[in-house]
């Protein structure tokens, strides 16, 4: 994998202007002395320079209409950003078989009920340390970078936590990683097939044009890749838009960035989850993360299909609603 450069390094990014300095005059005030001295200067650190960003003409549109959906969302009770801890017990056959079709079938196949027309998927997942990387386009401010970072962050310790994984997040501006998460604005997302094609060498141009043509409905978005035919994940790419307001942003991370751990698919009937296109809930639950502890149990190996692993996946959610109740 070629190295993963910085956004202000990349040809991607050479289109927007350099952003310039604001020069800031301070004016150093003497203090008078107890004795009625001459006022002395005091020394006074240099202003930061205010930020200037780039505007993105594409933009302004899609912040009015993800911040009219969110706002409408929450207004109608979704979105909610509890555990989920206090909605129906989990059972073990609820757990499992909602593993089954979320793991173990194609989410895009399925019956109009959303549960049992889907074909078979064998289990996908991670076997090398999973390092989040994130990269923003130059419209992004300085403090939004930072509280996205230690959002995801702190998702990252939760998910290492769940699954028993190794999962962490790279500095901000690191290039070491192999799950890249990318927060674009939309004129961002729409040139960023060089980029993509520079994170994941031999991405093809179908899987490019997912992204750089993304529709509005589509919010966000992740693609976890194998190599040579392989039901193990090498490398992964989520995009992010820019656009979002708070919540609907952080809702991305957390879906988008759990799915490409190999829950890769939603279902009408899971619930109290993420993974289901209702968006009663914007965070991951504690029913998401027995889901993810589950995939991740030494029990199950990447390449399984459900003939193989339904015995064991049923076993497993016996343990894990055990210890719920």
């Amino acid at each position: 994998m070629k190295p993963l450069r910085r956004p202000d390094r990349h040809p991607l990014w050479l289109g927007a202007r350099a952003l310039a300095a604001l020069a800031l005059a301070a004016a150093v005030a003497g203090c008078a002395s107890l004795s009625g001295g001459t006022p002395r200067a005091s020394p006074v650190a240099p202003a930061r320079p205010a930020e200037v960003l780039p505007a993105d003409p594409l933009s302004a549109e899609l912040v009015a209409y993800y911040t009219r959906i969110e706002q409408s969302r929450v207004a109608s009770g979704l979105m909610r950003t509890d555990s989920g801890r206090d909605e129906t017990p989990i059972t073990a056959s609820r757990l499992a078989e909602d593993y089954i079709e979320i793991a173990l079938r194609e989410e895009h196949a399925r019956g109009p009920l959303g549960f049992g027309g889907g074909a078979s998927s064998p289990l996908r997942r991670w076997q090398a340390p999973v390092t989040y990387t994130m990269e923003f386009g130059p419209t992004t401010g300085r403090a939004r970078r930072l509280q996205d970072h230690a959002q995801v962050g702190q998702l990252a310790s939760r998910l290492a936590t769940a699954s028993g994984h190794a999962i962490s997040l790279a500095p901000l501006g690191s290039d070491q990683g192999n799950f890249h998460v990318l927060v674009l604005s939309e004129s961002e997302r729409r040139a960023v097939g060089p980029r993509l094609r520079a994170l994941i060498p031999g991405i093809d141009d179908a899987a490019v044009r997912l992204i750089t043509d993304m529709p509005r409905e589509t919010f966000c978005m992740v693609m976890a890749f194998s190599r040579d035919g392989s039901a193990v994940y090498s490398e992964a790419v989520a995009v992010i838009r820019a656009e979002h307001p708070d919540l609907t942003r952080l809702a991305c991370y957390h879906e988008e960035l759990t799915q490409g751990l190999g829950l890769a698919s939603d279902s009408n009937r899971a619930r109290p989850s993420i993974f289901n296109d209702d968006q009663e809930f914007a965070l991951l639950t504690d029913h998401d993360l027995l889901l993810l502890r589950m995939h991740y149990d030494p029990r199950l190996t990447p390449g399984m299909t459900l003939g193989r692993a339904q015995r064991i996946i049923f076993s497993i959610a016996s343990e894990l609603a055990a210890g719920e109740s």
